[in-house]
């Protein structure tokens, strides 16, 4: 993969903050009581973050503000669009997860493409909380952060939304999937 520009030209800068803005004001369920200046304000004190956003945003990811963490004064980005990222489908868990498979190797893995990208992935709390605020996965799956223990005996865990009913449910970790990708969030 081509190593990421470190800052965004003025007119890459503009088109993505229209874009952000759009999706931001279209969207206010997802952040009430928050103001697109505020977050405009911390995007401007963070300009390698909007290089993070661009990629979320060409990878399918559609990402936008979910939360505000008050201790810390970051706004949340999430990856918000309906199913989970196209370009960021048909990989397996993790590197480990990556080396064990024999045949038919994915591309990659979810935890590689996050941390070549600058996010992390969803935790299942951070995966529900999103549920909350739309309808995502219905027809996709995304993996989840998964704990250590369960990674370790060599599975790992995803979500999605089925019958209106948010499931967090177990694969392999070198499984992967057309209709499974993976979602991430960022901090501003």
């Amino acid at each position: 993969m081509a190593q990421p520009q470190e800052f965004l030209s003025d007119e890459q800068r503009l088109t993505l903050l229209g874009i952000l803005k759009q999706r931001f004001e279209e969207n206010d369920q997802r952040h009430e009581k928050m103001s697109w200046d505020n977050v405009l304000l911390k995007l401007d004190e963070s300009p390698e973050k909007l290089v993070i956003l661009r990629q979320m945003e060409e990878t399918g990811g559609e990402p936008d503000v979910i939360g505000y963490e008050a201790e810390t004064g970051m706004f949340l980005f999430c990856d918000c669009s309906k199913e989970s990222p196209a370009g960021r489908r048909s990989l397996c868990y993790d590197r480990a997860a990556l080396e064990s498979r024999k045949k038919n190797k994915p591309e990659s893995s979810a935890v590689d493409r996050a941390t070549e990208i600058g996010i992390e992935l969803l935790t299942e709390e951070q995966y529900k909380l999103l549920q909350t605020l739309g309808e995502f996965d219905l027809k996709t799956s995304s993996w989840l952060e998964t704990p250590q223990e369960i990674r370790e005996r060599g599975g790992a865990i995803f979500g999605d939304c089925r019958y209106g009913q948010v499931f967090i449910y177990h694969n392999g970790a070198d499984s992967y999937y057309a209709a499974r990708g993976f979602r991430g969030i960022l901090k501003v």
